[in-house]
């Protein structure tokens, strides 16, 4: 008697299936998903004109900080807070483990949710280089490489908060959410030169993924300026790695 198995999944399988689940999450958060934007639109705006408010006029060098600035906080802010306020929201309502008992693989819901925030992150990201550049009227030189780094900083800082969201208890990781706003916002080397900031901040951030967000997005707005040192983005890149094996492991432990 023969027995028939199923034919193994491929991965034109596993991308429709993660494309699919990413259809579905934004179909599901589709009454939310214009607060979002404007949310971001307010957040790189008031960044910008916040900003302006203090330093006053610029010289060139600041306002090119400043400017690049806003869309790197935006691009950050998303995925450092918003995505675990989130996922811990679902986690606490039950969502998300209702979620889980589809028969998809825990990789694609994973890498779908990635997708659907890193999408997310786009529009206000534009809308800040918009505003930086009519505030501090910079030239900006952008990099051919630029829209890709900004995909791998959207992805890494929403695989950071995916990971802090699934590993941590919902109320402390959204706890924690209000603590990171000040630090991007205050406390980061993204709107002025880490050389501002005491000894001790400049060598945590050289292991924290914060400072290489925030270098990648300069150099890719402002490339005649600024360079991307070959070290942080290999930090950026540990954290990317570290933060999806670490909320994949999650995904399937509580599966």
């Amino acid at each position: 008697m023969t027995t028939l198995t199923a034919p193994a999944p491929t991965r034109t399988d596993g991308l429709r299936q993660t494309l699919l689940l990413a259809q579905w999450q934004l179909r599901r958060q589709s009454q939310y998903l214009p607060l979002m934007v404007v949310v971001q639109v307010f957040m790189a705006v008031a960044t910008v004109v916040g900003y302006g408010l203090l330093v006053g006029d610029p010289d060139p060098v600041t306002a090119l900080f400043l400017a690049t600035g806003a869309p790197t906080i935006t691009l950050i802010t998303v995925g450092l807070v918003m995505v675990p306020q989130m996922v811990g929201q679902s986690r606490i309502e039950g969502s998300l483990d209702w979620m889980r008992t589809l028969p998809v693989p825990r990789i694609a819901f994973l890498l779908s949710d990635l997708l659907v925030w890193t999408l997310i992150a786009l529009p206000g990201m534009a809308l800040g280089v918009l505003a930086g550049v009519l505030r501090f009227d910079v030239d900006l030189s952008i990099a051919p490489w630029f829209l890709p780094a900004t995909v791998l900083v959207s992805l890494t800082a929403s695989a950071v908060g995916y990971a802090m969201a699934t590993v941590l208890p919902p109320q402390l990781a959204m706890l924690l959410t209000q603590a990171l706003v000040f630090i991007v916002l205050l406390f980061s080397p993204v709107s002025y030169p880490a050389e501002r900031m005491p000894a001790w901040l400049q060598t945590a951030h050289e292991w924290l993924p914060i400072e290489p967000m925030a270098q990648l997005v300069r150099a890719g707005l402002a490339q005649h300026t600024f360079a991307m040192p070959t070290r942080s983005l290999v930090v950026l890149l540990v954290w990317a790695a570290a933060s999806l094996a670490g909320a994949a492991i999650a995904l399937r432990r509580r599966a």
